[in-house]
Order: structure tokens, then sequence, then C-alpha cells
């Protein structure tokens, strides 16, 4: 590897120091402080002249504040005359504002993909969109999207459960379960979910196929509110399973996501570290695994000129 430098936004430092490590290199250094006047300002404190920079940022609320500290620093590193200005987004923000599906609202993920292309981005390197048409949204850099299928799949294969069915939450999640259905070589399940009348709310109601006495495994791309997860657990309890377990890649948990966890009789919750859990987050029954590594190897492979389609194409 040549010409490389990485650097951490505010809240990214132990996900880039992962990354870091894997390829057995120095953190860049920059630094980002607050005037008194609330304004965000960025200094790299090392020369990136003519080096392929990789900037890395993670969304721990508060997440405008994230968003404006990862634009500055892109245009401290685009004056700084970086060749290449690679921005690494585990958790791409506003990616579920990804259309528009009422009268007079914004395309927040359009926006987003907008405004960090305009600011200097050359690539962007992010994982399991909500929805993988936001890669268009760039108009003249790549979007690169890892996925954390292979790290949850693998988890959850070592723990040779016996009479796994893997449940899709809903239709549209059912093309992704059977994928990991596939994988797992066990039968597939789906939630049905009907809305009450004029109730805009989705009830997850009955199981299309076999869950009696089974592990149940419920994947999402992420676990926000964990309303929807909720739902379906009520129905696989319903319904007898043995044992549930939820994979995600993001970890969201906002609002009353972890007392709806630490309630509920799920098993275990499997996350990647995507997103930086804060310490009241963290449940016994929350296990946390690095897809640092995935991101690692993908900036060694871009670095060397390598292809990357090993990485980007799940099985």
């Amino acid at each position: 590897m040549k010409n490389i430098k990485i650097f951490a936004c505010n809240t990214a430092e132990d996900f880039t120091k992962e990354i870091c490590d894997y390829l057995k290199l120095d953190m860049g250094k920059i630094s980002f402080m607050k005037f008194k006047n609330d304004n965000t300002f960025v200094q790299v404190l090392e020369t990136v002249r003519d080096q392929d920079v990789y900037l890395v940022q993670t969304m721990k609320p508060p997440i405008n504040e994230r968003i404006m500290e990862l634009l500055i620093a892109i245009d401290a590193l685009k004056r700084a005359s970086a060749v290449k200005i690679n921005v690494v987004l585990p958790y791409f923000p506003y990616s579920r504002s990804d259309k528009k599906d009422q009268p007079r609202v914004p395309i927040t993920a359009k926006l987003m993909a907008s405004i960090i292309e305009a600011a200097g981005a050359t690539r962007v390197i992010t994982c399991d969109l909500h929805n993988p048409a936001i890669q268009a949204y760039f108009n003249n850099i790549i979007c690169d999207r890892l996925s954390a299928q292979k790290l949850l799949q693998e988890y959850i294969k070592d723990k040779k459960l016996d009479d796994m069915v893997v449940v899709a939450t809903d239709a549209g999640s059912s093309k992704k379960a059977y994928k990991y259905s596939e994988y797992l070589k066990c039968p597939l399940a789906l939630i049905d979910k009907r809305r009450d009348a004029n109730d805009d709310k989705a009830i997850a109601s009955n199981v299309i196929g076999d869950v009696t006495g089974k592990s149940a495994i419920i994947f999402d791309d992420e676990i926000d509110t964990a309303g929807s997860i909720m739902e379906t657990v009520k129905v696989l309890e319903k319904n007898k399973a043995k044992q549930i377990f939820v994979g995600a890649t993001h970890g969201i948990l906002s609002g009353p996501a972890i007392e709806r966890i630490k309630k509920s009789n799920i098993t275990e919750v499997i996350l990647s570290n995507t997103v930086p859990l804060t310490d009241e987050k963290k449940l016994d029954k929350i296990t946390v695994l690095s897809i640092a590594p995935l991101f690692a190897e993908t900036i060694k492979r871009l670095n060397e000129g390598k292809p990357l389609g090993q990485l980007l194409i799940t099985k």
C-alpha cells in the first residue's frame, strides 16, 4: 500500500483504529473543535498532498452534527490537496428517507449524496443501505455498498442451532431472508402483515410456514425503535417458536428500543458495529460483531487497484 492516509472524525476513532490495526497503519492526525458560537472547526495536522485519503465517520447522535463534521473535514482535505478523498460511512445518514412517499416531503438521502459529493468526496464506501438505489443518487462519484450478511450468517451458523427457520418480517424482506435460509440450509417462514381499516400501521398477524418448536432467526438491515421486530416476535411466540434470534447490520436502537428488547423473550440480538453503542444501550442479550475488517480489506484493495467483487457480492 502506498500514499495512503486514514483519518477519523470525532465519534469514529474506535472503528478507524480497528481499520488501521488491520492494515498496520497509524491513524492520521486531525483536530476537531467547537468555537464558543457553536461553529465547528477542523484542521488536518499532517500533509495529505497527493495522498489517497480515507475519512471515516460513524453516525452516533446527534446525527446532524456528525454530518457537518464530515463535510467540513472533506473540505479541509480538499484544500490541503489530497488527490483522493474516500468517505467511509458504515451507516449512511438519512438512508430511510429514500423516496417521495408523501406530498411536499424531501428525499433526504438524495440530498446527503449531493452535499457529500459537492463537498469534494471522490468516493463513498458504505454498508447495507436501506434502499440499494441510493448508490445511484451520486451523480459523478462511485458509491461502494458492502454487506454484513456474511458476518451475521457465519455467526449464526457457528452456534449450531437445532431446527432453524429464517423468518422474513414482511414480503419486502423475503428476498434477503431467502439468501440467509439458503446459506443456513434451513426453511423460510414469512410474517403476514395486514392493515387495520384506516389505520396506517401494519400489524403482524400470522406466519406462513412452520416455526413451532424451532429456533427462529430474523434478519434485517437495521433496528430503530424495534417496533416491527416486536410485532414479529409476538407472532412467533404465539406460534410457539422455541427461541428467537435477531440479526441486523445497524443498531440504531432509538426511543423505546432498548426497553423493548430487554423485556422481550428474544434470546439474542446480533448487531455489527456500524453505529457505536452508548453504554446505556449495551445489554447482555446484545452481541456486537466488528465489520471494520471488511472495510479495511476494501480500503486495501482500492489502494492497490484490486477488484472488490468478492467483498461486495453476497451468496
